[in-house]
């Protein structure tokens, strides 16, 4: 099951396992069975710390139990977890195997004074970058609540669970029987929204901190490179994100970063959070920005407000809030919005395996997923606004060699169709004869491009150009003094990972050279 390459990195990586652990496997006669069983005899016969039993009595088959011998950890992959979902299972090991997780003190103590029993079942997809967060985080939890259990199921693999359950988004996370939550969510978020306290708590930390001299609101590429910016001055530096990683948790595969040949969205965005953790910068996660308060004076503090009811002070702020997918905005796009209307077809496409689908957008992301996902469904079509596809040449010569891939151009979305609870059809006005049509399909992935997460300055005076997109100057300021931007907010063209780098760094040096002359 394993390549000897793949054998010997996971040997190195269970040389840290220090107790016993077994692993208890429920199999039936089935392929997946005989693949799952030989991935579970590769994994044990690498170290005499794990022990396989194949007696296991759980209602899905394949799956398997990593316990503690005589112990139940509640902790239950349903499938077998390669792709993504590797690193997980490798996680798993280590931790039941006594390896501590990474999580702080203050994190570990909230997850073991939960109260009440906790059943959590997460549907997740191997190509899916978002869901090993998810699947890792509640894994953590059941190992260190015995209150808590969580089950990771491959969506694929039990599709009868994903169809009665009216599953097309990924990951989707059950409580007790019930939805919970779909989409990225770190332990932070799980924690906040299982313990209903811990935002008030927060907050009420926040807003006994002093004033920064640089505060960055945001947490993805250009946010992070502020802080390290910032902090290498001495000053002392904040960064306050809904989520760290922003947009670059959504990307599936990078390889335009200089110097770094391949990596994928969430792997950079763990090495920026981890490279900013090594300077003195307080981060400070899950904090929604709702309102710029600029200085009332020159020498003034500005103060941004936060959903969760903290206000943070600094003497200069950087707003790096980024950009989140465009939408449609026609009838029944929220209606349906993970119930067939999709934004990310890496991690939501194999969910369609068999089924009929639409993508939005013709412009490179638009194709590539085209592309993409006509190897997983039975047919797509490619809806495009514009006479002609945007994309580059040699992605549109591939769609079109597709025998189950159609283009549709000059056509105007206007409405999604649904039967109450998941997408059945798309309806769209052909530009050329002004006639309504409709496509009878079960999922829509729109890839239109960005709209930058301006809105909650729209009152603070901050001037914003026709798109919504922060002006900056050559020094990245803003047109209030003493707050500046960086990244896919602002605008600067081009929206790359490498350019909001820069800018990011620009913002910081700006910012530090305005508290030296003010």
């Amino acid at each position: 099951m394993l390549d000897a390459d793949l054998k010997t990195q996971l040997k190195a990586y269970l040389e840290k396992v220090s107790q016993p652990l077994e692993i208890v496997a429920t199999l039936n006669d089935g392929d997946k069975s005989r693949e799952l069983k030989g991935l579970l005899e590769d994994v044990t016969s690498l170290t005499d710390k794990i022990t396989l039993r194949t007696d296991g009595q759980d209602g899905r088959a394949p799956s398997f139990a990593i316990n503690r011998p005589g112990e139940d950890t509640g902790i239950v992959f349903a499938g077998i977890p390669m792709g993504h979902e590797f690193t997980s299972l490798v996680l798993a090991l280590l931790q039941v195997g006594g390896h501590p997780p990474k999580a702080s003190e203050e994190v570990v103590g909230q997850i073991r004074a939960l109260e009440g029993e906790l059943h959590f079942e997460t549907y997740y997809s191997l190509s899916c970058q978002n869901c090993p967060d998810v699947v890792q985080s509640l894994n953590v939890m059941a190992l260190l609540n015995p209150n808590i259990r969580h089950v990771a199921i491959d969506g694929a693999l039990f599709q009868d669970e994903v169809e009665a359950r009216e599953i097309m988004s990924v990951p989707s996370v059950y409580l007790n029987g019930q939805p919970f939550d779909q989409g990225r969510m770190t332990l932070e978020q799980i924690l906040a929204k299982v313990d209903t306290n811990a935002s008030a708590r927060d907050a009420e930390k926040l807003n006994a901190m002093s004033a920064f001299d640089v505060l960055v609101v945001g947490g993805g590429p250009a946010g992070a490179s502020s802080a390290i910016y910032a902090a290498r001055k001495g000053i002392r530096t904040g960064v306050a994100a809904e989520r760290f990683g922003g947009q670059v948790l959504d990307t599936m595969s990078i390889e335009n970063f200089i110097s770094v040949p391949h990596t994928e969205g969430p792997k950079l965005a763990a090495a920026l959070e981890e490279h900013v953790k090594e300077y003195d910068v307080d981060i400070m996660n899950l904090q929604r920005a709702v309102k710029l308060v600029p200085a009332k004076s020159e020498n003034g503090l500005h103060e941004v407000e936060f959903e969760s009811g903290a206000r943070l002070k600094s003497k200069t702020v950087v707003l790096a809030t980024g950009a989140r997918w465009r939408e449609m905005n026609v009838p029944g796009e929220q209606e349906y919005r993970n119930k067939g209307v999709a934004y990310c077809p890496h991690c939501d496409g194999p969910l369609y395996k068999g089924k009929r689908v639409a993508v939005i957008g013709g412009g490179n992301s638009g194709v590539e997923a085209a592309i993409d996902l006509a190897g997983v469904v039975a047919h797509v079509t490619l809806v495009e606004f514009m006479t002609e596809l945007r994309a580059d040449a040699v992605l549109q010569k591939k769609l079109r060699s597709l025998p189950n891939a159609d283009i549709i151009t000059h056509a105007q979305t206007t409405e999604v169709n649904g039967d109450g609870n998941k997408v059945n059809g798309l309806t769209y006005k052909d530009r050329d004869t002004d006639e309504t049509k409709r496509i009878d399909l079960e999922g829509i992935f729109v890839q239109i491009g960005l709209v930058p997460n301006t809105e909650w300055l729209r009152e603070s005076g901050l001037e914003l150009s026709g798109r919504g997109e922060i002006v900056t100057d050559a020094h990245g300021m803003t047109s209030i003094s003493g707050v500046f931007a960086a990244g896919d907010v602002t605008t600067v063209p081009y929206k790359q990972i490498v350019i909001a780098v820069g800018e990011g760094a620009r913002a910081a040096l700006g910012a530090f050279d305005h508290l030296i002359r003010h």
